[in-house]
């Protein structure tokens, strides 16, 4: 799609990584009143493994070249090809969402070259109207509401007692490595869309980045069993809980929320101003209730849209302009 005179877009360069935060800061005071998704997060988003920035991302410029909008796709599972994308609000209304979308749904195709019932997955600012009218016109489909849960830290923060019997402790040795992929997996198992990953890629995709932290990590141990697991890494400002789950017969004994708190102040202690984390609005082991217990809070909420099969390759015609985050 043609974009207006005086808007281009280009693939995104380390050059491009502060504008481009300062356009999610944007979007974020726009739609939730707080930013959410910082510098941090963009880095450790181009910083993924098998994440490439000539080919799997693009900057919006207006005709200063200054960053008025991004977009990117990455290939989160074997079938999935999974992207997201924010236009600076004044910039809406012109054209940009729909030709990043447009962008973005070229590379999925090419990701999901000779994949069988693959999916192309979007996430847009829940609400967001313009997103949805747009994503419906490409032929995708609401499936799932998520939110950004979070907590301000006091410095100082103190862990709390541990549940009788059990142990908390940074992660230890690659053993525990793989221990903990087996507590995620059985914890995740009944989980909406989970796909059981790997031993050696997850790993890859948990410890190969430069934000990969063990001593952020917290492991539950009842005697010599691990029976819940927190992975969790510092970024910018932020400490975020990538990972968490308990055993399903370790349930109910203040586990999780003991891992949580335990986690948060391992954040305070690096001088970290909050704890964020996403989670399924529609979970149904009860992780809102959970998370509200130890004093989060929902700061921000998005929808994730889906076009799965055939239809994973861009529809005909071009997209039309929106005034939205994508």
């Amino acid at each position: 799609m043609d974009l207006r005179d005086g808007y281009e877009l280009r693939a995104a360069t380390w050059d491009d990584l502060g504008p481009a935060a300062e356009v999610l800061a944007a979007d974020d005071l726009d739609d939730a009143g707080m930013v959410v998704l910082d510098t941090g997060f963009l880095r450790g988003q181009w910083q993924r493994p098998g994440f490439d920035l000539a080919t799997d991302d693009w900057v919006a410029v207006d005709a200063t070249d200054s960053v008025i909008g991004y977009g990117q796709v990455t290939r989160d599972e074997t079938d999935v090809a999974a992207s997201w994308g924010v236009v600076h609000p004044a910039h809406r209304g012109r054209g940009i969402g729909g030709a990043l979308l447009g962008r973005i749904e070229a590379r999925a195709a090419r990701l999901m070259t000779g994949v069988r019932g693959g999916r192309f997955r979007h996430a847009v600012n829940a609400g967001d109207e313009a997103a949805a009218a747009l994503l419906r016109s490409r032929g995708l489909r609401l499936v799932r509401h998520f939110w950004h849960m979070g907590i301000d830290l006091s410095p100082g923060a103190v862990a709390g007692p541990a549940p009788a019997r059990v142990a908390i402790t940074p992660l230890g040795s690659g053993e525990d490595l793989r221990d903990a992929h087996a507590v995620l997996d059985e914890a995740f198992a009944d989980h909406w869309d989970h796909h059981p990953e790997p031993f050696e890629r997850w790993v890859e995709d948990l410890t190969e980045g430069p934000d990969y932290d063990p001593a952020l990590w917290r492991l539950a141990w009842e005697g010599e069993q691990l029976v819940g697991v927190l992975a969790a890494a510092v970024l910018d400002d932020s400490g975020w809980v990538s990972l968490l789950g308990v055993r399903a017969d370790a349930r109910g004994r203040g586990i999780a929320a003991a891992l949580l708190r335990d986690a948060f102040a391992g954040f305070a202690a690096r001088g970290t101003r909050n704890a964020l984390l996403v989670v399924d609005s529609a979970n149904s082991t009860g992780a809102t209730q959970l998370y509200e217990s130890v004093g989060m809070s929902v700061v921000k909420r998005f929808d994730l849209w889906e076009r799965t099969g055939a239809a994973v390759t861009a529809a005909s015609g071009p997209p039309p302009s929106t005034p939205s985050r994508l």
